[in-house]
C-alpha cells in the first residue's frame, strides 16, 4: 500500500501538486508576455485540480471527456454551478493556446478563475 501524504492518497496529491505548480508557472509566463503558455499552464492546472478529486474518488480522468464527466459530476455532488463555468474559462483557455485569440485581459482574467476552480476544488480530494 502506497504511503499517504497529508491524509491523501499520493497520486491525489501528485496532482494537486502539478496544479499549484502550473498555476504558478501560468501567472508567471502571463507577466512575462507568454499568453500562449499562460493559457495552455493555466489549462493544466485545472485539469490536474480535476483529476485529483477524480482519482480520489476512483472515477476514470484520462481525457477531456473524462474530465467533463467528473466536473459534471462535482457540480451534481456540490450543487455549485460556478465550477462548470470555471472549467469550461479553463478549456477556453487551452483552445487559445493554440489558436491564441484571447487578448490579454481574457487570459489573465482566465488564469485568475483557474485560480478560483483550483481552490475550490483541492478540498474535495480530501
Amino acid at each position: 500500500m502506497a504511503t499517504r501524504v497529508n491524509g491523501r492518497d499520493p497520486k491525489v496529491e501528485e496532482h494537486l501538486r502539478i496544479s499549484r505548480q502550473f498555476l504558478r508557472q501560468a501567472q508567471a509566463e502571463f507577466a512575462e508576455g507568454d499568453r500562449l503558455q499562460a493559457s495552455e499552464k493555466a489549462w493544466g492546472a485545472a485539469a490536474h485540480a480535476v483529476k485529483a478529486v477524480a482519482e480520489q474518488r476512483g472515477w476514470q480522468h484520462n481525457g477531456h471527456r473524462y474530465l467533463f464527466e467528473a466536473i459534471d459530476r462535482i457540480f451534481r455532488e456540490t450543487d455549485d454551478s460556478q465550477i462548470r463555468d470555471l472549467f469550461r474559462t479553463a478549456n477556453s483557455l487551452h483552445m487559445n493556446f493554440y489558436e491564441n485569440w484571447q487578448t490579454d485581459d481574457f487570459v489573465q482574467d482566465g488564469i485568475e478563475r483557474v485560480e478560483v476552480l483550483v481552490e475550490k476544488l483541492e478540498p474535495l480530494a480530501a
